[in-house]
C-alpha cells in the first residue's frame, strides 16, 4: 500500500523495522527437552490477514506493546517496509515503550552532569576558573546541597547527634539539620569576614571562635531553624568561591582568623570543605541517605591538612600536660624524631610527623613508630567521630607517641 504521488521517493526509502523484542523469560518453553533429545518441530507460517491502511494503523501501538497475534504482527510488518509514515510513527511508539520498561533505571546517570561540563569547559573553557585549591570546597558544598535538595519538610527537622573530641573526651551535642546548616552558614562566615563580604553574624561582631559564633548565630533565630536557612548558606558558598576566583593568586595567603588560631585561606577553604562533608554525612544518618566520601584527590589534601596541623596539636597539648613531655629537641628546619603516618585506601599516602617540636621536619630516618589506617577512618578521628582507642588503626614502636598522635588528632575536632 503506497501514499500519494508525492509520497513515493519516502515509501522508496522505507526503512525495514524489526518487531519489538520478546523477553526470552516470558515466552521461553521450561518444559522443553535438551536440544539432543529434541524432535525436529513443526513450525506453521501465521495467517497473514488482509487489512486496510486504518485499521494497521490502528495496530501499531499493539505491535509496539508485542499485542498482537502473529499473524497480525506478520501484516503490520509487511506494511511497514511500504509506508513510510506508518514506520515513523512505529518508530516513535516502540520508543516510547522502551522507556515503560519495569526493568529499566529512569534516574540519570550521576555522572551525566560532570561529563556535560567536561565537555563544556573543553570547548569553551572558562574565562575566570575556579582555583584547583577551591575545588573541594566547591565539591563538598555542591554534594550537601543535593543531598538537602531530597530531603522533605519534616526530614530538616530530623534530629543529628553531633560528636567531637575536647579534653581527652567526647563531647555531644543533640542538632537538627536545619541547625547543622545554620552551624556551617555561622562558621563559613569567618572566610566571608576575612575576604570583606557580609558576615551572617551582622557588622560589628567581636572575634569568636567557631563554637561562639555558632551559639550566637542559634541564639539570635526568632524561631526554630528551618529549611529557610538554605538558600542563604548556599548563597554565601556561591559568593565565595566567586570571590576567590575573581580576585587572583594573592589571596591564597589572605589569613583567616578563628581566635585561638589562624589558617591561611587556601587552608581555611579546605577545612571548611572538611566540616562540610564530615557534618553532610551527619545529615545523611539521620535521615538515612546514602553518602560517599569525597573523591580520593579532595580526601587527599583534608589528610594532608590534619597531618600538617598535628604538630602544633600536639605540642598545644604537651603545654597542657596532655601529652609526653618533648625527648628531643632539635633546631627549627632540622630532623627530629618522627611518627610514620600510613593512610591506606583512597586519598592515602604517607606523612612523617614531627613529634617534639613544630618547627622540627618530619623525617623517615628519625621514624621512631608508625601507625597504618584507612584515609576515611583517619578523617573520622580528626573530626572527633571515634576516638583514639575506637580507632582501629596498625601500630608499630613507640607506644607513647603513637598514643599522643592519635590523641592530637582527635583533638582537632570541634563543634
Amino acid at each position: 500500500m503506497t501514499g500519494a504521488d508525492g509520497e513515493a521517493d519516502d515509501v522508496a526509502h522505507a526503512r525495514r523495522i524489526p518487531g519489538p523484542r520478546r523477553a526470552a523469560d516470558d515466552h521461553a518453553d521450561l518444559t522443553a527437552r535438551p536440544p539432543e533429545e529434541a524432535e525436529e518441530p513443526d513450525v506453521a507460517e501465521p495467517e497473514v490477514p488482509v487489512l486496510t491502511h486504518n485499521v494497521l494503523r490502528s495496530l501499531l501501538g499493539a505491535w509496539a506493546l508485542s499485542a498482537c497475534s502473529a499473524g497480525e504482527t506478520r501484516a503490520v510488518e509487511n506494511h511497514l517496509t511500504t509506508c513510510a509514515p506508518c514506520a515513523d510513527e512505529a518508530l516513535r511508539l516502540r520508543d516510547a515503550v522502551a522507556l515503560l520498561h519495569e526493568d529499566r533505571d529512569l534516574d540519570l546517570d550521576p555522572l551525566l552532569r560532570s561529563r556535560v561540563l567536561e565537555n563544556c569547559l573543553g570547548r569553551r573553557p572558562a574565562r575566570i576558573p575556579v582555583p584547583d585549591w577551591v575545588t573541594p570546597y566547591d565539591a563538598e558544598t555542591a554534594r550537601l546541597d543535593a543531598l538537602l535538595r531530597d530531603i522533605g519538610e519534616s526530614e530538616w527537622h530530623a534530629p543529628v547527634r553531633l560528636k567531637w573530641y575536647e579534653e581527652n573526651r567526647v563531647q555531644r551535642r543533640k542538632a537538627t539539620v536545619a541547625a547543622v546548616i545554620g552551624h556551617l552558614f555561622a562558621v563559613d562566615g569567618l572566610v566571608s569576614a576575612a575576604l570583606g563580604l557580609d558576615d551572617p553574624l551582622g557588622a560589628g561582631v567581636p572575634e569568636l571562635s567557631p563554637t561562639e559564633r555558632t551559639e550566637a548565630f542559634w541564639s539570635a533565630l526568632d524561631r526554630p531553624p528551618n529549611r529557610s536557612l538554605r538558600g542563604p548558606w548556599r548563597d554565601q558558598s556561591h559568593t565565595l568561591i566567586r570571590t576567590v576566583a575573581f580576585a587572583g593568586r594573592g589571596v591564597a595567603d589572605l589569613t583567616v582568623p578563628y581566635k585561638d588560631f589562624a589558617l591561611p585561606l587556601q587552608d581555611s577553604l579546605l577545612e571548611r570543605a572538611f566540616e562540610c562533608w564530615l557534618h553532610a554525612d551527619d545529615i545523611a544518618n539521620a535521615v538515612a541517605y546514602p553518602y560517599a566520601p569525597p573523591s580520593g584527590a579532595h580526601l587527599h589534601d583534608m589528610i594532608d591538612l590534619a597531618a600538617r596541623l598535628l604538630p602544633a596539636a600536639l605540642a598545644n597539648r604537651r603545654r597542657t600536660g596532655l601529652a609526653g613531655p618533648a625527648k628531643e629537641l632539635v633546631a627549627a628546619g632540622a630532623p627530629g624524631r618522627s611518627l610514620h603516618l600510613e593512610v591506606e585506601g583512597s586519598g592515602g599516602g604517607h606523612w612523617y610527623i614531627a613529634l617534639d617540636s613544630p618547627a622540627a621536619v618530619g623525617s623517615p630516618d628519625r621514624a621512631v613508630a608508625q601507625v597504618a589506617m584507612d584515609g576515611v577512618e583517619f578523617c573520622q578521628l580528626v573530626a572527633g567521630h571515634i576516638t583514639p582507642e575506637e580507632a582501629a588503626a596498625g601500630q608499630d614502636g613507640d607506644r607513647e607517641a603513637i598514643r599522643d598522635v592519635l590523641s592530637a588528632a582527635a583533638s582537632l575536632s570541634r563543634l
